[in-house]
């Protein structure tokens, strides 16, 4: 029994199926930290195959070649300081009230008649250095003065928001699930960022703006008047930062990682400039320089000193610990099913069924999500599942952000009652459980589908 466990195709998709059941059942059941339960579950996964105890956690002598460790620094290594410094941009960008200007900004040029689209831009632009609740919590005033001078329902403004919030925080780095998929996968965030962009806008018009729009005149949800008390009583800003800065500020980190990228494709190798462009595009510098840029441009040139925006920093970066304890456990997991062999396991039976790796790596990441309810859990969980099957496939760089999109994509199908977001949701925009599973729910479903569908198609060209 424990050889053929260990040693056979049939034995090592039998050990796979367990290990996941266990990790959810830890999660979702016995309610335990995520990363508690990937070390739990790679450990014993490990174990049950027959991984030397040296290989798995080293001696006391030295632990550096082990899994355990070589899973958890290896990706942390990589994206720690991505995070870190995105989080603080973002941090930045909304005490500067960054978003009130740019929402004005949306709102003048497009239109008051055209206010849902407006909120919508807004969400998927502020929504790329903020995190997703961050930009809720900052941006949902705006949304109740906009419904209010509207008169329609507060569906119809909101949803637009939060597909373009979503689609970001799914799909583009700086946020964590993006940058941790493509640590595992090793994908340069150059592309990531690129085929983020090709597959979310199409997702986000068709969530974001025709359903939304289509479901925003069905469900009815007035605006209360204590939702509007803190917008009229709070702090005004009488000096805001003008939209071009904003605007510029946000874009600096996204190309200077696209002209590394693609600098060291375009340019001679070892000119000067391909060493300056891949310099200043590797992902922690070019988020280092927009971080000085934001500190000195929208915080100290403003009033603000270097005691307050250290502890602008220190509050921000509060939440991200877990985030990265989860994502260096999942990198763990993912090292452990590669050591015993079950990725090869995985990708001998995919190839075997003719089922696509994208299309099976989006069905893992949807049943995660579905049963655990967070979509950083989910992506890096699924990403690191099918690393070893990708690791033997040979794909380009473009194929590789493309089922990066797609587990993504998987990631944030079908929010229900085990996902924060949903409660942050339904209590911000005063909506029953049922009209949020009938708008939010619906919403997130199509930006999930259609994210997919487009990476799906572009995979089959490329």
């Amino acid at each position: 029994m424990i050889d053929w466990l260990q040693h056979t195709t049939g034995g090592l998709l039998t050990l796979a199926a367990v290990s996941i059941a266990v990790l959810l059942f830890l999660i979702i059941k016995v309610k335990l930290e995520p990363f508690i339960a990937l070390i739990v579950v790679g450990l014993l996964t490990a174990l049950a195959a027959g991984l030397p105890v040296v290989q798995i956690v080293g001696s006391a002598q030295k632990a550096s070649d082990s899994l355990l460790e070589k899973g958890f620094g290896g990706i942390l290594g990589h994206i720690a300081a991505i995070i870190g410094l995105g989080t603080i941009l973002g941090s930045i960008l909304e005490r500067s009230g960054g978003a009130k200007v740019l929402t004005g900004a949306l709102l003048r040029a497009i239109g008051e008649k055209r206010a849902p689209l407006a909120m919508g831009l807004a969400g998927f632009v502020f929504g790329i250095p903020v995190f997703f609740d961050i930009g809720i919590f900052v941006l949902a005033p705006l949304v109740y003065v906009a419904a209010k001078q509207g008169g329609r329902s507060l569906v119809l403004y909101a949803l637009p928001l939060l597909a373009g919030l979503s689609i970001t925080h799914a799909f583009l780095p700086p946020h964590p699930g993006p940058v941790a998929a493509a640590g595992l996968l090793h994908v340069e965030l150059g592309w990531i960022i690129l085929m983020g962009l090709v597959c979310g806008i199409p997702a986000f018009l068709v969530g974001g703006v025709l359903y939304s729009t289509w479901i925003g005149k069905r469900v009815d949800v007035e605006v209360p008047a204590e939702f509007l008390v803190a917008e009229e009583e709070g702090e005004k800003e009488t000096n805001p930062p003008s939209l071009g800065l904003v605007l510029a500020i946000i874009a600096v980190p996204l190309v200077l990682i696209l002209a590394g990228t693609f600098g060291s494709i375009w340019l001679p190798k070892e000119s000067a400039l391909s060493g300056v462009a891949a310099f200043i595009g590797t992902p922690a510098v070019a988020l280092t320089i927009s971080v000085l840029l934001a500190s000195w441009l929208l915080g100290l040139r403003r009033g603000l000193t270097g005691k307050d925006l250290s502890e602008l920093s220190a509050k921000s970066l509060r939440p991200v610990a877990m985030i990265l304890l989860v994502v260096g456990a999942g990198a763990f997991f993912g090292a452990v099913l590669a050591a015993t062999g079950i990725g090869k396991a995985v990708a001998g039976s995919l190839d075997n069924a003719g089922l696509p790796v994208i299309l099976a790596a989006y069905v893992i990441s949807c049943g995660m999500r579905i049963a655990q309810g967070s979509a950083t859990v989910a992506i890096v969980t699924t990403s690191g599942i099918v690393a070893p099957t990708v690791a033997t496939l040979g794909y380009s760089q473009m194929q590789l952000a493309l089922l990066v999109v797609a587990i993504s994509a998987g990631s944030i199908i079908a929010s229900h009652v085990n996902d924060g977001g949903f409660w942050i949701i339904s209590r911000y925009f005063n909506m029953t459980v049922p009209q949020t599973l009938k708008t939010w729910t619906v919403l997130e479903t199509v930006l999930s589908v259609s994210g997919f569908g487009v990476a799906a198609l572009l995979m089959a060209v490329v």
